[in-house]
């Protein structure tokens, strides 16, 4: 199954869906990135372009939505043998130790704390770029 550049983010948050939409198209990303606001819509994306035969290189996922939260959408994608390699990134606000070392067990690659300043958050999002300029351009079934 062939991936390209491209990187799922999920976030029920508009400012923070801005900051990082923003950050992107700065750094000439801009149409690479598609937005989801919960696990259900990102599963249902990423289902659909694995029937296409397509999947994001990364994924950023948040932690705390409605419908299905980031925990239950990271299982989800980890025991689905079609999306079980995308590399995926927990972006949350959450300290919460426990809920870092969950992810990590699940498969989630990074468990990234939000940054506070728009500085910051750009920072991240090179990072992200970075990540993915480096992940293999093949996601095998």
């Amino acid at each position: 199954m062939k991936s390209i550049k491209m990187i799922l983010v999920v976030d029920d948050d508009p400012e923070d869906r801005f900051i990082i939409e923003d950050g992107f198209a700065e750094i000439g990303m801009g149409d690479t990135v598609q937005y989801e606001e919960n696990g259900e819509r990102a599963l249902s994306y990423l289902r659909a372009v694995a029937d296409d035969g397509t999947l994001p290189c990364l994924i950023i996922l948040d932690l705390n939505m409605p419908k299905m939260n980031g925990t239950q959408t990271l299982r989800a994608i980890k025991e689905d043998p079609r999306l079980r390699k995308i590399t995926v990134l927990i972006y949350s606000t959450s300290l919460n130790p426990i809920e870092k070392e969950e992810c990590l067990q699940l498969g989630a690659q990074e468990f990234i704390i939000k940054p506070v300043t728009y500085t910051e958050s750009l920072k991240v999002v090179h990072y992200f770029k970075t990540l993915c300029d480096g992940l293999n351009s093949t996601v095998e079934s």
